[in-house]
């Protein structure tokens, strides 16, 4: 017998869905709201975050098969939890949950039950994309940095104004390097030291070298995603420091400086996680970052799209007009 529980008149409960139906094109379907199986639940999402890891398939390349399933590409959705599955006995219905889930670009998506994290009534309207939240936590974690250290973040995006609002608050003096003056803006707020624009990369390399007379940086975070933000990386690590890659590299082979990085005895770690159980973690962690203060993400969600204009929110991802830094669509 199936012991599903949902809520009154849930059985019929409808779903928007966005489906990417080729390069840059994206169309809004209305469809029954999946189901949840045994051990699942399901979500009637709050809200999703807009990743810049889209950008890619958003632009069409050889490997992507369009159209996307309903919500794919999403990945980053909060909300309440409106129908339960078989064997689901730790979660209720009513529960707010940040998920780790796929199919986020929907008004409901489903989620094993192990893969959701409660959101505490203090977290209560605020916005709360657990898995770019839980991110910056494990990044930061493997990046062990420590009060007094030197710490160069390579792109002032979403991800690097989080991880330079932990690091300054661990106590360490953090130089962000961006291109855009606002993101720049941004990092002082989020507590750098120095800032350094993006521009010319001898200069920014001699610029690093006197802030810290020529030791360069015992941590190094690449937060873009491409060869020179990476190659400009290794160059600011102090010797017997730590590279730390955050930036998600998507569009093939990377030529690195191997002299530069032997020379220099350079720790390398790559901070991307796949594990699901250590993403959830860092969503935990995250979750009580932001309520005891060590981590206040408020400031940083710049644009809110309803579902139905998804396509310019990925445009706006992609194209970063003035005063954009993270942007998140809205099923209110």
């Amino acid at each position: 017998m199936n012991q599903m529980a949902r809520e009154p008149d849930a059985a019929e409960a409808l779903m928007r869905a966005a489906i990417v139906t080729g390069p840059g094109r994206v169309e809004i379907d209305t469809r029954p709201a999946p189901e949840p199986g045994p051990g699942e639940v399901r979500i009637r999402l709050e809200g999703c975050g807009v990743c810049a890891s889209n950008l890619v398939p958003w632009s069409g390349p050889d490997w992507m098969q369009f159209p996307t399933e309903p919500g794919g590409l999403g990945h980053e959705g909060w909300g309440v939890i409106d129908a339960l599955g078989e064997g689901v006995t730790e979660l209720a219905i009513g529960d707010r949950v940040a998920a780790l889930s796929y199919h986020a670009y929907a008004t409901h998506d489903i989620a094993p039950a192990e893969r959701v994290v409660a959101l505490p009534a203090e977290l209560d309207g605020q916005p709360f994309p657990g898995e770019p939240l839980g991110c910056a936590m494990n990044i930061f974690t493997r990046a062990d940095i420590q009060a007094g250290q030197t710490v160069a973040i390579v792109g002032g995006g979403f991800l690097g104004a989080l991880l330079t609002q932990l690091a300054s608050r661990a106590g360490a003096r953090v130089i962000v390097i961006s291109r855009r003056a606002f993101s720049l803006d941004v990092a002082r707020r989020m507590g750098a030291a120095e800032v350094i624009a993006m521009e010319d990369h001898w200069q920014i390399i001699e610029q690093v070298k006197a802030l810290t007379d020529g030791s360069f940086c015992e941590r190094v975070i690449e937060a873009v995603g491409k060869s020179w933000p990476l190659d400009l990386a290794a160059e600011l690590t102090a010797e017997r420091g730590r590279l730390i890659i955050a930036g998600y590299h998507q569009d093939g082979p990377r030529q690195i400086n191997m002299q530069l990085w032997n020379w220099r005895g350079l720790d390398v770690i790559n901070a991307h996680e796949r594990d699901p159980e250590i993403y959830m973690d860092g969503m935990r962690r995250a979750v009580a970052a932001v309520i005891d203060g060590r981590l206040d993400p408020s400031a940083l969600y710049t644009h809110r799209y309803p579902l139905e204009a998804l396509g310019k929110a990925l445009d706006d991802t992609r194209d970063r007009p003035d005063g954009f830094l993270k942007g998140w669509v809205s099923f209110a």
